[in-house]
């Protein structure tokens, strides 16, 4: 079992940046996926964005077409820690936003956040 904790979510501007980020703890692996998702009231469940484990011991990020050249990840040396930075936030990211993980080579999110809101007002 894994457990992923979400932390940084809040109120802000548009234009401001915000960082959050993710922790997993339990049966956790540094080959697993991890992945943010978001979803706004009323709309589907959206990826931000996932890092992947890729020979030569370090990871590649794919990120959703909603936010690519404005959010940027970073995970820690031991994989077990994930931050999306968020830049030029707008309105319209106002969201749930969900850490997620699977292992490696699975294509499912098997463990899921709680999740942390973000507001961005106009």
């Amino acid at each position: 079992q894994v457990e992923l904790v979400e932390r940084g979510g809040g109120l802000v501007q548009a234009g401001d940046s915000l960082r959050l980020s993710c922790t997993a703890s339990g049966q956790t692996d540094r080959k697993d996926t991890m992945g943010w998702f978001r979803q706004a009231p009323g709309k589907d469940r959206e990826i931000v964005a996932d890092t992947r484990w890729r020979s030569g011991r370090n990871y590649y990020t794919t990120y959703g077409d909603s936010v690519k050249g404005r959010f940027t990840t970073l995970r820690d040396n031991a994989g077990m820690a994930v931050h999306l930075q968020r830049n030029r936030l707008k309105p319209e990211d106002t969201a749930v936003y969900f850490c997620a993980s699977s292992r490696f080579g699975v294509a499912t999110f098997d463990y899921w956040g709680q999740g942390t809101q973000v507001t961005v007002s106009s």
